[in-house]
């Protein structure tokens, strides 16, 4: 039997904070996010690539920003807080950013190179008096390679990475800029910071109550006029059960969702509702550990699980919200290339190699998973673990769940497979964006990268990967570098080194009163372009 989606008892609880809410009035978009709580509002959004979505880039810029402006083709980077970036011809290892004019902070404190050095410090430099353990902590893992950085003069900044680094581009990306005389003003506090911040991106952070609201209104004076906000107000409320989300979005509680439950699409469309989706660089899988007395470092208990897996039964349970996944990129993906192995449903193969493990129906492996209830990213985590769970048991892998929220989930994934934190598990559940060679390939599966260095969480060590990882950072030449990334995930496909499941297409439910959106092909989105409909 297929698991079904439930009513949980929280469901009451949670529609029930969203009903103080009163309609909408014009020009105010209410959000119905997956998380549990709201995302820091300090800079350095947690709660994944949802906190990044509706509390990162919506108040805050990057040095280089990404461009969120189509739906036809895969967002790319584009010109953030500095005009122009370029590796410095006589040392590949250093960058030097070109920082844009007349930029600042909400507060209306200049943005300027200290201002970046600051805020590097903000992550990386323990001693420093404004560094944050909880944005480090978002923070430090997207920039490992980073060595040294300074203020050439007001308008430019070096970077400098410990070898060449082709990719350092992508990583940058991920750094957002908070504003140094703000968190003077909130007396050096980031707690007084996260209820009064201050970036220099489109939206203003105005009300943030834990747990239950934040409020976004429009920066006027943004410095790109093309993404101020046409809304009046932004509203962000955590929902993080699909089915509370459903109900709120119903009752005019909310105008959009994320995520809605599959088996509510066909009555809410038929309600008049807006289903919005998009392929975007998403992966959907079990990222497994290979720790001593793993299961999972026998290859063929691996590649047993890959073929255990019904994808396009699941792809069907998700009411078509899905792309079976054939490896660890999307299908059809430049990087893609040949790999010899086949992702593919085929449970009596899957049988075979477990057998000649010495494992199968009647001496089955037993193990633990990590999985999350909701968040960024996670679809529909419990019933499609079940799914998953299920098809495993058939072929002699039996799946005990330990369930956690995913905010804590993402802790564990820093903290690494030996941690006492991750609880004898040896694997878990947790998507993944792969939309640059770092944060698809080498963050998961670089040796130097394992916790606390990284976030390579099942301490997976291979000196012929490393290689290939040296290669990328240093082929600068596009062609030649997709070619070493295709040698790249040949090996992740070949070696099974996840259980490659699905890849989402980013399902979003909205009034037909929300105008002029453009979901981009990314796990972020511009909020600027839209207007609400009286």
């Amino acid at each position: 039997m297929r698991p079904s989606f439930f009513r949980s008892p929280l469901l009451g609880l949670a529609l029930g904070a969203v009903m103080a809410w009163p309609a909408a009035a014009q020009g105010v978009l209410r959000i119905g996010m997956t998380a549990s709580d709201i995302p820091l509002t300090t800079g350095q959004a947690d709660n994944g690539g949802e906190g990044m979505r509706f509390t990162g880039y919506t108040a805050y810029d990057a040095l280089i920003n990404w461009d969120l402006g189509s739906a036809d083709k895969a967002a790319v980077l584009t010109p953030g807080l500095a005009t122009a970036w370029k590796v410095d011809p006589n040392d590949t290892r250093k960058w030097i950013f070109t920082l844009r004019e007349g930029v600042t902070f909400h507060d209306g404190s200049p943005f300027n190179a200290d201002a970046v050095v600051w805020n590097l410090d903000k992550i990386l430099k323990t001693d420093s008096p404004q560094f944050d353990p909880r944005q480090s902590a978002q923070g430090r893992t997207r920039i490992p390679g980073v060595a040294s950085y300074r203020a050439i003069d007001p308008k430019t900044v070096e970077i400098a990475t410990k070898t060449p680094d082709a990719t350092f581009p992508y990583q940058i990306s991920w750094i957002l800029m908070s504003s140094p005389a703000n968190w003077e003003k909130q007396g050096r506090s980031w707690d007084a910071v996260a209820k009064s911040p201050s970036g220099t991106g489109p939206w203003k952070i105005t009300a943030f109550v834990p747990r239950e609201r934040a409020e976004l209104t429009p920066n006027k004076d943004y410095w790109d006029k093309a993404r101020v906000p046409k809304l009046d107000k932004l509203v962000l409320i955590p929902l993080p059960e699909a089915n509370a989300r459903v109900a709120a979005l119903r009752s005019g509680q909310v105008d959009w969702i994320e995520a809605p439950a599959p088996d509510a699409l066909a009555s809410l469309k038929a309600a008049g509702f807006r289903l919005v989706t998009n392929l975007y660089p998403h992966n959907w899988t079990w990222h497994l550990s290979r720790v001593e007395g793993s299961p999972w470092n026998d290859i063929r208990v691996r590649k047993a699980a890959n073929l255990a897996v019904d994808r396009e039964g699941l792809k069907e349970f998700l009411g078509g919200l899905a792309v079976p996944a054939e490896g660890f990129m999307t299908p059809g993906h430049p990087w893609f290339g040949k790999p010899s192995f086949t992702v593919k449903y085929d449970p009596e193969a899957a049988k075979k190699l477990l057998k000649e493990a010495g494992y199968g129906p009647d001496k089955p492996i037993t193990t633990k998973i990590l999985i999350s209830a909701s968040g960024s990213g996670q679809m529909q985590p419990l019933p499609m673990n079940e799914f998953i769970q299920q098809n495993l048991a058939e072929i002699g892998i039996k799946v005990d769940f330990e369930v956690v929220e995913w905010n804590t989930l993402i802790n564990i994934w820093r903290a690494g497979a030996k941690s006492d934190t991750a609880r004898g598990a040896t694997g878990m559940n947790y998507s993944y964006l792969i939309q640059d060679p770092f944060t698809a390939f080498i963050r998961h599966a670089q040796c130097n990268l394992a916790p606390p260095n990284g976030t390579n969480w099942g301490f997976y060590c291979d000196p012929e990967m490393d290689k290939l990882f040296d290669q990328v950072r240093s082929t600068f030449d596009p062609a030649a570098q997709t070619a070493v990334l295709q040698k790249i995930h040949e090996k992740f496909v070949d070696d099974a080194l996840f259980l490659m499941v699905t890849h989402d297409v980013n399902p979003r439910a909205m009034s037909p009163k929300v105008k002029g959106f453009v979901q981009a092909q990314s796990w972020f989105q511009n909020f600027s372009s839209i207007s609400m409909e009286k």
